[in-house]
């Protein structure tokens, strides 16, 4: 009698499921932080003479290949033009400019890059939206534009691992 098993077979990968990753479309670019309330008087009142002095004093070498998100943390009012001159003065250096925190970066740039992927190859597939992460915190708008995006092409979406998923969508069978 031969004590022989049965080959291992990896059941997900005969699946035929394609399993996405939002971790891999995370922007690699440092980012660095420019809070306009620095350059306030009293954190409140913008000056135009003082601002465009402190513009122009700024060292903006230091944001040389990084995105530099621009923002004010208090509840002063900036004009516009403030905006653009700092636009103005960060773009040599700079690799982007845009205006809004951390948060809001990631989730225009995530739209941005989901709405330009080629849906072709999940075509009447079995996706599954990969739900754990390697410590990078996926906005919630990414996995919502991903969805949106796939639901018209792909055979059914899950979230989770594929091990142990989560339905969201599947496309009804033909009568």
């Amino acid at each position: 009698m031969s004590n022989s098993n049965p080959p291992l077979v990896n059941k997900v990968a005969a699946s035929g499921l394609i399993t996405l990753k939002l971790e891999e479309f995370w922007p690699n670019v440092e980012l660095a932080e420019l809070d306009i309330k620095d350059y306030l008087f009293k954190e409140l009142l913008l000056r135009e003479k003082d601002f465009r002095e402190a513009m122009k004093e700024h060292d903006w070498a230091q944001y040389e290949g990084k995105v530099l998100l621009v923002y004010c943390s208090t509840d002063a009012i900036i004009p516009m033009w403030a905006y653009m001159l700092i636009a103005s003065h960060a773009a040599p250096h700079a690799q982007d400019v845009f205006q809004g925190r951390p948060e809001d970066y990631y989730r225009t740039f995530f739209t941005q890059k989901l709405h330009a992927l080629d849906l072709e190859k999940y075509q009447d597939q079995r996706v599954i939206l990969k739900g754990c992460t390697d410590g990078k915190a996926i906005p919630p708008q990414a996995y919502l534009e991903l969805t949106k995006r796939l639901r018209p092409v792909a055979k059914s979406i899950m979230f989770g691992e594929p091990c142990s998923t989560v339905p969201i969508f599947k496309r009804p069978r033909n009568k």
